[in-house]
Formats: C-alpha cells, sequence, structure tokens
C-alpha cells in the first residue's frame, strides 16, 4: 500500500501551520516549524503571493497530510462525500475521521496517525472481535475497537495510553482505558475537529473548479 516516506516536518513548514505528524515532539522546543516557520527549500523565505488556486490547493494538501491520505484516495472520499446528504465539505471530513487508522489515534492507542497505521497494518487492532489489517477500514456507529491480547504489553502503546489523559477525547469516541477498548459512537461532530484549523469549503471549491 502506497505511502509517504518521506521527512514530515518539512510538510508541516510547507503548509504554514503545525500538522502535529511527529506526536510529543510538535509540542517541544525539538519542533522544526517552531525554529524554523517558513517553508522549507533554497528560496522559503522569500515572500510569495499565493493566487487563488494556490490557496485552495494547499488546503487540500494540508487536510490531506493531516490524515496521511494520498491523492488518488483522498479524491475517492471527496467524490464519495458530494453523493451524500449535507454539506459536501462536512461529509468528507466525516469520512475521513471514520477511518480505522485515525480513530486509533483519537482514542489514545497511538500517539501520531502514522503510529497507528502501523498498529493496524500488523495486525493488533480488532473491530468487533475480528482482526482488521486495513488502515483505511470506514468504522460504522456501534463498532468496539479493541487492541489483540498479545499485543497490549507493547511499549509504545503503553507509552501512548499513559498520555491519552493530556489529550481531549472526542464526543463521538469512547475509551476503556483499562480494557485496551473503545466505541466508535456516532458520526464526528465538525465543530471539535479545531486542531490543526481546516478550512474544507476550500478544498470543495477546489475540486468543484
Amino acid at each position: 500500500m502506497a505511502r509517504y516516506i518521506g521527512p514530515v516536518c518539512r510538510l508541516c513548514r510547507r503548509e504554514g501551520l503545525k500538522l502535529f505528524l511527529k506526536g510529543e515532539r510538535c509540542y517541544g522546543d525539538k519542533c522544526s516549524y517552531t525554529r524554523r516557520p517558513y517553508p522549507p527549500g533554497q528560496h522559503g523565505q522569500g515572500r510569495i503571493k499565493l493566487s487563488e488556486y494556490a490557496v485552495r490547493l494547499r488546503e487540500k494538501q494540508k487536510v490531506r497530510r493531516i490524515y496521511g491520505v494520498l491523492e488518488r484516495q483522498f479524491q475517492r472520499y471527496y467524490f464519495d462525500a458530494t453523493r451524500r446528504k449535507g454539506r459536501t465539505g462536512e461529509e468528507m471530513l466525516g469520512i475521513l475521521e471514520s477511518r480505522l487508522d485515525n480513530v486509533c489515534h483519537r482514542l489514545g492507542f497511538a500517539t501520531t496517525r502514522m503510529e497507528a497505521r502501523q498498529l493496524v497494518k500488523h495486525s493488533h487492532v480488532m473491530v468487533n472481535g475480528k482482526c482488521v489489517d486495513i488502515p483505511s477500514y470506514l468504522l460504522r456507529a456501534g463498532d468496539k475497537i479493541t487492541i489483540h491480547e498479545r499485543s497490549r504489553k507493547m511499549p509504545a502503546l503503553l507509552a501512548a495510553l499513559a498520555g491519552v489523559d493530556k489529550r481531549p477525547m472526542m464526543s463521538w469516541l469512547e475509551l476503556d482505558k483499562d480494557n485496551f477498548a473503545g466505541t466508535f459512537k456516532t458520526a464526528a461532530v465538525r465543530e471539535e475537529m479545531n486542531e490543526p484549523a481546516i478550512r474544507e469549503q476550500l478544498v470543495v471549491e477546489y475540486y468543484s473548479r
């Protein structure tokens, strides 16, 4: 399965804000964006005036990178959202939030979505009692996510759960920390997805051009 394997700190610098792609590092002094808050490359510190198209493109790229999705798959999520009732942008974010790797990250089983993706790919996660190793698996309301019993002593998993109280828990998720389990209760609530800030209407305008 295709995935981005390059340096992730340069992605934050390119988008001009923290995307929180490296977990705890993003909150400390070692964060690359904190030290160099300008785009990477030879001309990164130059003044660049973005066109309307460039603003929409950057927003689309930002959302893609936050959720760790490549272009073809992201475009498919958008067109699926256009066929649903409701606002296209919010429906698209709802699809992204229902991905299994994202939910594992939101529940606190992993500090980053990349780490959560690896957790799923290595068959450490079960959905409704069955092992699922597809990070893009879309959850439905009422689905229960559990960590396999043989995987519950992994240092990375325990470290992530130890810091879960420092992170906000979304209203559409319910965590059972003692049993290494969680529940995807309902669809995502747009008002709670504010870090980092997302302007989904610009993404809609990008694909509608």
